[in-house]
């Protein structure tokens, strides 16, 4: 205001030099770092060994005359393989895109072998500047290949893993109905419990397998970050979904709890899928066993918030199932068929981000339910039920552990 006028605040136009502007420093940026990749900053220097970095993927026997070795270039430079070793001789070989892999670069290894079943091989791949990089075969057995009827027994083992036992789990739905107040809080605070021990054994298989990822993929930084972003995302489309309602039903939480267990199971369908894939058939049906005893107590999780509600139609249960189960199947057709470590970290990494949202999401449940019962939120029932949970899910996995 000057002199009792108004002045207008004058804003200058915004037509195409205006983001012409805002892209200056981003076309700077780029060339200042195209220059730096290009040059090494002015201090290259060519009396340098490369920096080698080859990760082996997996080791594939498809035929008994073959083995395949699938590797990714996670290094700057180019790696060359010169020679491979399979248990201390060396022998013949075909690089499916050259003996040459650029940076970042993923490609196969034929190596013309005749391997006998049930042995052990070491394999020793050496570049043109004498690094080695190691792979094995502790337990040589043919590798499944796709078939129909390969692709049905994966599917058959993912069934008996994931959908067999949270249905299992869900049939304790009409006894937990009938327990008091207090009984289904308890319900509810096992389910907290028991998402917290899926959270924890998530995120330390995701981190282990980031680990086992190139260097250049940042693993651990990675699945820490899409787990948290998950889990932002999911609570920003749950506040979209809830705008305009009092509150989401208790059927669209079990829903998610559903969806975050399933995502967990993928990952169990991947661990089998992998150690059949690999031959070792006695670890994954010991796997089997043990991933069955362990995911029938996630049906109950899957039905504790339904319980104070009118009862759901059957088929809100079938799909209950499938979402919560069905994972696994896909797990085990994925490492079957096609294994990838970064895939894996990242299925799991979403999966850990899903279910901190549903711990969100179960623990405001009870706290509502505390504040109109005028309970403290931890009481001895609650923090009894979470205690449970968490120890009945230590247990069930030292079966898969043991």
């Amino acid at each position: 205001m000057v002199g009792g006028q108004k002045v207008e605040k004058r804003h200058e136009g915004r037509g195409p030099g205006w983001v012409l502007l805002g892209l200056i420093p981003l076309l700077g940026l780029g060339l200042l770092l195209a220059f730096i990749v290009l040059n090494g900053a002015g201090v290259a220097r060519s009396d340098l060994p490369p920096v080698e970095d080859l990760t082996v993927e997996r080791v594939a026997l498809p035929t008994e005359y073959e083995m395949v070795v699938s590797v990714t270039n996670g290094g700057p430079d180019p790696v060359t393989i010169a020679q491979v070793n399979v248990n201390d001789a060396l022998t013949g070989f075909e690089v499916e895109s050259g003996n040459t892999i650029p940076p970042l670069g993923s490609t196969e290894i034929n190596i013309p072998y005749t391997w006998v079943e049930g042995e052990a091989y070491a394999i020793t791949l050496i570049t043109n500047t004498g690094t080695t990089f190691d792979a094995e075969v502790p337990l040589a057995a043919l590798t499944p290949g796709f078939s129909g009827e390969s692709l049905f027994r994966y599917a058959l083992i993912g069934f008996y893993v994931g959908v067999v036992p949270v249905s299992l789990g869900l049939l304790w739905y009409p006894f937990l109905r009938r327990l008091g107040v207090s009984g289904m809080n308890f319900v509810l605070a096992l389910t907290v419990g028991l998402l917290v021990w899926l959270v924890v054994d998530g995120m330390l298989e995701a981190v282990e397998l980031a680990g086992q990822l190139p260097g250049v993929f940042s693993g651990v930084p990675m699945v820490l970050l899409v787990a948290l972003l998950t889990f932002l995302g999911l609570l920003g489309a749950e506040s979209l979904f809830r705008r305009g309602r009092d509150e989401s039903s208790r059927l669209s939480t079990s829903y998610r709890i559903s969806a975050g267990i399933g995502l967990h199971n993928l990952g169990e369908g991947l661990a089998i899928g992998a150690a059949f894939a690999l031959g070792e058939a006695a670890l994954g049906t010991f796997l089997i066993i043990g991933f069955t005893l362990h995911n029938i107590t996630e049906g109950v999780g899957i039905a504790a918030p339904i319980l104070k509600e009118r009862r759901p139609s059957l088929w809100h249960f079938v799909g209950l199932a499938l979402l919560g189960g069905g994972p696994a199947i896909l797990g085990t057709w994925i490492a079957g068929f096609a294994y990838s470590n970064l895939l894996s970290a990242l299925f799991l990494a979403v999966g850990v981000g899903a279910i901190l949202q549903v711990i969100y999401e179960v623990t405001r449940l009870l706290l509502k339910d505390s504040a109109q019962t005028k309970a403290p939120a931890l009481s001895g029932t609650n923090l009894g039920g979470l205690t449970a949970g968490i120890a009945i899910m230590y247990a069930t996995a030292l079966l898969v552990s043991v």
